[in-house]
C-alpha cells in the first residue's frame, strides 16, 4: 500500500511540474494577444471635411495638407452630397491621395427642412454642407473625439497635436476665440469685423436678450472644432441647435448680413459658456475678409492652421496669402474645376 501511495505522489508532483514548465505564464499570455503592429496600435485621428460642389478644390488642398504634415494615423470623414460624391471620390483615387484612408459620407439636406430662413444677401452660406458640423455624432459613429474643419483651411502643423487639445469635464467642443490672439487684432480692426455676440445675434430682439449674454461676449469660430461625441450626444446639442434655428426661421433672430454666416449664430447661443479652447495658432483666420489686408510672412510660418473664412477664397481672385494655399492644391484630375488667377 505503502508502495502504492508513494507511486501516486511521484505521479502527482511530475503532472505539477510539467504543467508549470509547459503552461504560459499569464503575463506572456497578455503580451502575445496585445502584440499589434505600431499601426494598429496607434490611435485613429478621424478628422471630418466637406465636399461642396464648386469648391472641392479647397477640401482636396485641406486634406493633403494635413496627410503632408503628419505621421499621424489619420482617417478621413469627407461628407458630400449624392451628386458630388463621385467626383471627390474619383479626385482621390486618381492622384496622390490615393494613399489617404477615408470613407465618403453622404449628407441628406432633407435634415434641414423648414430649419433653414432665406436669406438673400449671401446665399452661399445656406449651402446644406454649412450645417454639416451641427450633425456630427450622426454622421461619425465609432468615434469618442472628432476634429472637424472648414474647407478653406490648410494645416502647417501635426494634425495629432489639435487632436490631444483638452476638453474639459462637460464640454462638448473646443473652439477657437476670436478675441484670443494679439496679432489678428489689427486684421479685425482693418477690415471692420465683429468678434463679439453683437456681431452675430440681433439684441433687439426680446428672444437674444432673455438669454442673459452680454453683447459684448467674446465670440468663436466654428471652422475649427474638436468634439466629444459622447458628451454631445448626452448634452443633446443636435437637437439644441436645431431648436434656435426653428426660432430663427419664425423670428429672424440673426442673418448672413451680421456676423456673415448663419452656421455661426446658433452654436454661440448653444455653446456659450460651455467650451473648452483651441491653441490659439491653431487657428488663424480672416485670411479671406478682405483682398488687401495681410499678415506678416514669419506670422504665417508659425501657424499652425490657416483658414480663408470670408468671401475672398484663395482658389478665387482677388484673395491674400493664395502661395500658401496653392502649395496644398492638387489639380483637378477630370479638369472640372479650376482656379482663377489674374491671367486665367
Amino acid at each position: 500500500v505503502n508502495q502504492i501511495l508513494l507511486l501516486l505522489l511521484i505521479l502527482t508532483v511530475c503532472a505539477i511540474l510539467y504543467n508549470k514548465v509547459h503552461q504560459v505564464p499569464s503575463a506572456l499570455k497578455n503580451e502575445t494577444v496585445d502584440l499589434e503592429s505600431p499601426e494598429e496600435m496607434e490611435e485613429e485621428i478621424p478628422v471630418v471635411l466637406c465636399a461642396a460642389a464648386g469648391r472641392m478644390g479647397a477640401a482636396v488642398a485641406a486634406i493633403n495638407s494635413i496627410y503632408s504634415s503628419t505621421e499621424a494615423n489619420v482617417l478621413f470623414y469627407i461628407v458630400g452630397l449624392k451628386t458630388t460624391i463621385p467626383h471627390i471620390r474619383k479626385w482621390i483615387e486618381n492622384s496622390k491621395l490615393k494613399e489617404i484612408k477615408f470613407k465618403v459620407v453622404e449628407f441628406n439636406p432633407m435634415v434641414l427642412k423648414g430649419k433653414i430662413r432665406q436669406d438673400a444677401s449671401r446665399p452661399e452660406l445656406l449651402q446644406p454642407l454649412n450645417f454639416v458640423r451641427f450633425y456630427l455624432p450622426l454622421l461619425i459613429q465609432k468615434h469618442e473625439k472628432v476634429i472637424y474643419l472648414d474647407d478653406d483651411v490648410i494645416v502647417q502643423g501635426d494634425i495629432q497635436e489639435l487632436y490631444n487639445t483638452k476638453l474639459a469635464p462637460g464640454h462638448a467642443a473646443a473652439f477657437s476665440d476670436d478675441c484670443d490672439l494679439p496679432s489678428t487684432h489689427e486684421m479685425v480692426r482693418s477690415v471692420g469685423m465683429q468678434n463679439t455676440y453683437m456681431g452675430f445675434l440681433d439684441y433687439r430682439k426680446q428672444a437674444i436678450r432673455d438669454l442673459g449674454i452680454s453683447p459684448s461676449t467674446c465670440s468663436f469660430n466654428p471652422g475649427v472644432i474638436v468634439a466629444n461625441m459622447t458628451e454631445w450626444k448626452h448634452q443633446r446639442i443636435t437637437k439644441q441647435l436645431e431648436k434656435w434655428m426653428q426660432r430663427n426661421v419664425e423670428e429672424n433672430l440673426y442673418s448672413s448680413t451680421l456676423g456673415g454666416g448663419v452656421a455661426t449664430s446658433p452654436m454661440l447661443i448653444v455653446f456659450h459658456g460651455k467650451y473648452s479652447s483651441i491653441n490659439p495658432m491653431w487657428h488663424i483666420r480672416h485670411l479671406g475678409w478682405s483682398p488687401d489686408a495681410r499678415y506678416s510672412e514669419q506670422f504665417l510660418q508659425e501657424a499652425k492652421l490657416l483658414h480663408w473664412n470670408g468671401r475672398y477664397k484663395p482658389w478665387d481672385y482677388p484673395s491674400v496669402h493664395t502661395d500658401l494655399w496653392e502649395n496644398w492644391f492638387i489639380p483637378d484630375p477630370s479638369g472640372k474645376f479650376k482656379l482663377t488667377r489674374p491671367d486665367s
